[in-house]
């Protein structure tokens, strides 16, 4: 295994996963906002489920977002 390749890999991987994750959020917290669902306040649960399957890897990150 080439560590170094591996690792700018795993970078990449995660750039992706960072920026659509963010897209995601940022349009689902405009819309309930649009729908009056929430008031612009709320601090926000999270949770990202990390799955490796040819590892039968599995792990919950949790979190919050504040909207303040």
């Amino acid at each position: 295994m080439d560590d170094d390749q591996f690792n700018m890999n795993i970078r990449r991987y995660l750039k992706k996963v960072g920026i659509t994750s963010q897209r995601e959020i940022e349009n689902a917290v405009r819309q309930a906002l649009e729908k009056g669902e929430l008031q612009g306040d709320e601090v926000l649960d999270m949770k990202v489920t990390l799955n490796i399957g040819e590892l039968n890897k599995s792990v919950d990150i949790e979190g919050e977002i504040s909207l303040t």
